[in-house]
């Protein structure tokens, strides 16, 4: 399994650790950035997180600034990403069994490092239950694919 990992700078340290608690779980990490403490814009990488998970780089995608929540909306744009912000093990879990999610998001200022950790762990390991949960995954992908066929039309 390959991880692709993004984030801005406020998530240097968080990210250090989540990599490192991947590659103890035997994951590949294709660490795309940011790597310096500079000021940068986390739809830079939210958009290149997303990106290698749509187009088959990485499996899997793990996106962290502040909150979680700008990164996870910068992945979210590109199609067929599923992005979620996770502040807890539980959300982490029903992400992936029920909505299939692609792409994991939390904050370096919301949460600890060893929470990162239970979170990730929770993903990782969770399976996705399709049955029920395919209906509305279809759906939201028919969303998305209106939304792209609207705007091939103009």
């Amino acid at each position: 399994m390959k991880i692709a990992l993004g984030n801005d700078h406020t998530a240097l340290e968080m990210k250090a650790a989540v990599k490192q608690h991947l590659e103890e779980r035997g994951i590949e990490v294709l660490d795309l950035g940011t790597h310096s403490p500079e000021n940068c814009d986390y739809p830079v990488y939210g958009e290149k997180v997303g990106l290698a998970v749509a187009g088959g780089e990485a499996d899997l995608g793990i996106a962290i600034c502040g909150t979680g929540v700008g990164i996870s909306l910068a992945a979210g744009k590109i199609r067929g990403i599923r992005a979620c912000v996770c502040s807890e093990p539980y959300t982490a879990k029903l992400s992936r069994m029920h909505n299939n999610s692609n792409v994991l998001a939390f904050g370096a200022r919301v949460i600890g490092i060893e929470m990162a950790k239970m979170i990730v762990d929770q993903w990782l390991d969770a399976v996705y239950e399709g049955g029920r949960h395919q209906r509305r995954v279809d759906m939201i992908h028919a969303i998305e694919e209106r939304q792209y066929r609207q705007e091939e039309q103009r």
